[in-house]
């Protein structure tokens, strides 16, 4: 069994290194502090991109993400994108707080039968950013990370970014690994303002 797992670690480290596309780390996940008294009402609506981690799923420009209240009490999830191709690229997902006593954890669900993806609302204010972070624990010996600034507009003061990477450097992520998205030319393509 240990082989095994080694040998998983040694193929998915190979493929960071060739794509450096992940952020891979030795060890168990980390767990930062949460928004405190998270709304998730508040949360709805469309939230930018501005910057991440890099993520292999990413491909495009102009990523947002739409977030609308269900009947059932989770979370509608539609993420879009546009490729380079000039075509909308978009998945559609379910997101469910994990625990009512911590209501800033969520799992989002993108397919049937694949475990939840994590999603940690580390700071929002609601009305302008939100700080997101996401991680997942191979078998104790390593994690891989994600996160994301989102702005509810499509530009984020350098004060309140500056803020957000003092954050996550406390939560222990190498915010040097974070890459601006390009938000630029999107108006033209059908992606802002959607409903």
């Amino acid at each position: 069994m240990e082989m095994k797992a080694f040998q998983v670690l040694s193929v998915l480290l190979l493929s960071a290194a060739v794509t450096d596309a992940q952020s891979f780390h030795v060890g168990k996940c980390p767990e930062p502090s949460v928004q405190e008294g998270f709304n998730v009402t508040q949360y709805t609506g469309t939230w930018y991109e501005i910057e991440k981690l890099p993520a292999m799923f990413e491909r495009g420009k102009c990523n947002q993400a739409t977030y609308s209240l269900l009947s059932d009490g989770t979370v509608s999830v539609h993420n879009e994108e546009l490729l380079a191709n000039g075509k909308i690229n978009s998945i559609d997902g379910v997101a469910k707080v994990k625990d009512p006593s911590q209501p800033a954890i969520l799992g989002v669900s993108f397919f049937k039968g694949v475990p939840d993806a994590p999603y940690w609302v580390l700071s929002t204010d609601y009305q302008s950013y939100s700080l997101v972070y996401s991680c997942a624990d191979y078998f104790g010996l390593f994690h891989i990370d994600f996160a994301w600034i989102l702005a509810r507009t499509c530009v984020l003061t350098e004060g309140v970014i500056s803020q957000l990477h003092d954050k996550l450097s406390a939560a222990g992520v190498n915010v040097n690994r974070l890459t601006g998205s390009d938000q630029t030319g999107c108006d033209g393509h059908g992606l802002r303002h959607r409903k």
